[in-house]
């Protein structure tokens, strides 16, 4: 096991900068996680490891390759994105990015627009939960791969895939998939949600602020409403996205 004690240290600097950056993130294929659960979820679905960062004297289960680091708590402090560092970071490699040529499962999810990572990372928890076969982000959508959402999808970001497309490139994949796109919005063709049956379909959810874009509502070939209380307006994008699943998932 290594040991680093130098808050300047190439491999700290490295993982700062994944942190921040984006762009950073795309060049190099790599992401971090934080968190002891991350962890066991990262060895649990075969992560590939590129480096693991402990506190001294932390006991966590660890992966066979990548590098071992321990360094003080002093520096996990400084490195880590958390306000209560759990002793623990990590980097992985990026998945493969390139969206399929047909989608063969039977429910995908498309976030339009979500630009807060945790709200994205916590629909893709509830996507995985609920047996949706993709996530697809549009629009100015945030990175699936920054921290607080690989974080807010409790291992989801391991075991489910994602994609980042424009609104014709999904529209051109739903064409050749034979599948319909739903969009969860109001419009006069509008059909309450529990229509929904078994058949594969795809299922669109907007930012709060926006709901779905113009760009991607014009493309729907449906659009669904969530019933609830006339009191109540609306949801927030996480707990619709979620409400919608679930449905799908009872009709499965």
């Amino acid at each position: 096991m290594e040991r680093i004690t130098s808050r300047s240290n190439p491999l700290t600097g490295h993982i700062r900068k994944l942190i921040k950056d984006r762009s950073y993130r795309r060049q190099c294929g790599e992401f971090v996680c934080d968190g002891v659960k991350m962890l066991e979820e990262g060895l649990k679905w075969k992560a590939e490891f590129t480096s693991v960062v402990l506190t001294q004297g932390l006991e966590v289960p660890l992966p066979e390759q990548g590098r071992i680091v321990e360094v003080p708590a002093s520096l996990m402090a400084s490195l880590s994105p958390m306000k209560a560092p759990q002793g623990v970071l990590f980097t992985c490699r990026l998945p493969e990015q390139r969206s399929p040529e047909r989608l063969t499962g039977r429910t995908y999810l498309v976030l339009d627009g979500l630009q807060d990572p945790g709200n994205v990372g916590t629909i893709w928890r509830s996507a995985s939960a609920f047996g949706a076969d993709g996530l697809i982000l549009t629009g100015n959508s945030a990175d699936p791969y920054n921290w607080k959402a690989a974080r807010a999808s409790m291992g989801a970001v391991f075991r489910l895939p994602v994609w980042t497309l424009t609104c014709s490139e999904l529209k051109a994949l739903c064409r050749v998939s034979g599948l319909p796109l739903y969009g969860t919005a109001l419009r006069e063709d509008t059909e309450d949600l529990r229509s929904l049956s078994g058949a594969p379909c795809v299922l669109a959810v907007g930012s709060e602020g926006r709901g779905l874009s113009q760009e991607l509502l014009s493309l729907c070939d449906k659009t669904l409403k969530i019933p609830m209380d006339p009191g109540c307006e609306s949801l927030n994008a996480a707990m619709a996205a979620t409400v919608a699943l679930w449905e799908r998932y009872r009709c499965l």
